[in-house]
């Protein structure tokens, strides 16, 4: 009792945050379904109407878990990485697989949460799914941005076969080849080729 209270007295944004966090570890590694509201709240230490105060529905953290997902990986790692490794705009493309083959060999390797719960939800219809694919979209813009700067033609639809090689080297990496990176980096080569 005494815990619910101090956690009452704290400021919400910190609850709120103390959950997206929980969530964010937890749908990282375990995905959407393999988690539910109960072990969400116990292990983010707050009460229940707390938890339902901050988030409606499992669907709201989801969708709140997702935004940080994007603002943290693919903008706080992905982007800043590639923007710190490459000179020129094809270095900061092939240096994404650069990163990726840093990635899959961590112990802590957890997939694409984004091709995850798209998988796991089964539609782009769900508010849930155009999330992902909103997100999907957000990262082949910046593809493109950087095909243009590259001088390739037809950015948009190099931007698709890019995502194609990222997305596959993920889901490669996931069943146990930890050269996935190494193998969609020499493709990606060959694609940048192609698109001259």
């Amino acid at each position: 009792m005494g815990v619910s209270v101090e956690i009452e007295s704290r400021p919400a944004s910190e609850a709120r945050q103390r959950i997206l966090d929980t969530a964010y570890d937890l749908f990282s590694h375990r995905g959407i379904r393999g988690v539910g509201i109960d072990e969400l709240i116990e292990k983010s230490d707050v009460a229940k109407a707390t938890f339902y105060r901050h988030f409606p529905s499992k669907e709201h953290l989801v969708l709140a878990f997702l935004e940080q997902r994007e603002e943290i990986w693919v903008h706080g790692w992905v982007v800043a990485e590639i923007m710190e490794r490459g000179r020129t705009a094809e270095e900061q493309l092939l240096a994404i697989f650069d990163l990726f083959g840093e990635w899959f060999a961590n112990e802590d390797f957890e997939g694409c949460s984004f091709i995850n719960v798209l998988l796991e939800t089964g539609s782009c219809q769900t508010p849930i799914g155009q999330a992902c694919t909103a997100a999907f979209e957000r990262l082949r813009s910046l593809i493109a941005a950087l095909a243009v700067e590259a001088g390739l033609r037809n950015p948009d639809a190099f931007a698709l076969s890019w995502h194609i090689l990222m997305k596959g080297s993920i889901v490669q990496a996931a069943e146990g080849d930890l050269e996935a990176a190494t193998r969609a980096q020499a493709m990606g080569r060959l694609l940048i080729n192609n698109y001259r």
